[in-house]
């Protein structure tokens, strides 16, 4: 058992620390930005699953009842193999580490659900002040698209139940049918995907282990590769220049082509849209989507294999 518990918290160091710094450098995710979030997601899968594995060995070893509960259908052979008889030191100290870390991470997911909520009613609220008096027995705001009254050009997709496109009457007249369409496709894009989640996700875990390099990284690069994914879905349908065109014109007056720091992904994404970058081929994507979905296995191979080897 306490070789299990350092291979995990070996597997769980590297998948949080080095790695996640070797992926921000490199350049293939700009070209796959789909694959990337896979692997991204991949990574804190396997970080979780490292150490929820290693709290369930630990609470075993700590607690007789945990243990007897755990371990019920398992043959004696099975029980001996993990020796779960006493527990040392540090073995308590590592599943108490562990149990306030699933406590934490559980609140801080749960908060970000619940302001992610309250952030929805408020915006909804604030989108039914601002939409237009319809004649009476229309329904007001309920449907999947919105037109707001608005100078400024904007676009943007709010999920929920039932999720809504908002769109302003300035992007209606500045932006021509074909770059329209390109903007609703980019919006559906995220709808599809269910990017809404991801953020959340990302977010979450972000502000509750700030000091963790894999969840901070995780939380830039989602941000960042979900406009991509998205601008790839719209170019794919629109083509890479009505693309481009319709993203200079829903942001030109926010300065999109400007070197500030918080319009720079704006400036990249138009760039990458007038120069597509070369993309991996089809028999790479495959094997880095499927080398990415081994890699939360390992942990569970870790766990189990005392116990597979013991069967007989």
């Amino acid at each position: 058992m306490t070789y299990c518990l350092l291979l995990l918290s070996a597997v769980a160091v590297t998948a949080a620390v080095p790695v996640p710094r070797l992926l921000t450098r490199a350049k293939w995710p700009e070209r796959e930005p789909v694959v990337a979030l896979w692997v991204w997601q991949c990574l804190v899968a396997t970080v979780l699953l490292c150490c929820l594995t290693a709290l369930a060995l630990g609470a075993a070893a700590v607690f007789g009842t945990v243990r007897a509960q755990l371990f019920a259908p398992a043959p004696p052979a099975v029980t001996a193999a993990y020796d779960l008889s006493h527990a040392s030191p540090w073995t308590t100290v590592l599943t108490v580490l562990l149990a306030c870390g699933a406590a934490w991470t559980t609140a801080v997911l749960a908060r970000e659900l619940v302001e992610a909520r309250r952030r929805r009613a408020g915006a909804r609220a604030h989108l039914r002040d601002r939409a237009p008096d319809l004649p009476a027995g229309l329904p007001e705001g309920r449907g999947p698209l919105l037109v707001l009254e608005e100078e400024y050009p904007d676009a943007w997709w709010m999920p929920g139940s039932p999720p809504q496109l908002i769109v302003t009457t300035g992007a209606l007249q500045r932006l021509t049918d074909h770059q329209l369409d390109a903007v609703l496709t980019h919006e559906h894009g995220h709808a599809r995907a269910r990017h809404d989640w991801l953020l959340h996700l990302s977010a979450a875990l972000a502000a509750g282990f700030p000091r963790v390099p894999l969840f901070a990284h995780f939380c830039e690069q989602t941000h960042r590769l979900v406009e991509l994914s998205a601008d790839d879905t719209a170019s794919r349908r629109c083509g890479h220049l009505t693309t481009a065109l319709a993203l200079i014109e829903l942001n030109q007056h926010r300065g999109v082509l400007s070197c500030s720091s918080s319009h720079r992904l704006l400036g990249e994404r138009v760039d990458r849209l007038l120069e597509p970058p070369p993309r991996l081929g089809r028999r790479h994507r495959a094997l880095t989507t499927a080398a990415a979905s081994l890699v939360p296995l390992v942990p569970l191979l870790i766990t189990f294999a005392p116990g597979l080897t013991a069967l007989p």
